[in-house]
């Protein structure tokens, strides 16, 4: 259904420009001995993952983004939880939250931040110099 969609791309961690080939080596996020490790190139389009030196040092503002949010909600949550709560349980219940979602949000960070750069292409299995089409 959301397939063809940005959301579709960053949601499933899929290539963004055939939403078919992996943008990870490993889908599971919290195996941190291989949270780093993506492939070069598309293994379905051929799409070129890393489209300059240092292209995903600009996915740390999109993670910062990601983590400010997750902060905030952890705050209002807690606060409609209860409100008899000290600061140093609001620090605590931030922090850990932040710490636990860390691999979701730098594997997030990192399929908007490509996202925004490349686009969905429909016949992008069908064109020449991919590994399945020609």
């Amino acid at each position: 259904m959301l397939k063809g969609t940005k959301l579709y791309s960053i949601l499933y961690q899929k290539c963004p420009r055939c939403h078919e080939g992996e943008l990870f080596d490993e889908r599971n996020p919290y195996k941190l001995k291989k949270i780093f490790d993506m492939p070069e190139r598309c293994e379905k389009c051929n799409q070129l993952y890393q489209l300059e030196p240092s292209f995903f040092y600009g996915a740390m503002y999109v993670n910062y983004g990601l983590t400010v949010a997750i902060a905030v909600a952890v705050f209002v949550a807690m606060i409609v939880l209860g409100s008899g709560w000290e600061l140093h349980h609001y620090l605590i219940g931030i922090i850990l939250g932040i710490f636990i979602l860390a691999p979701l949000t730098f594997r997030l960070g990192r399929a908007i931040w490509i996202n925004f750069f490349i686009k969905y292409d429909p016949d992008a299995l069908k064109k020449p110099g991919n590994k399945k089409g020609a």
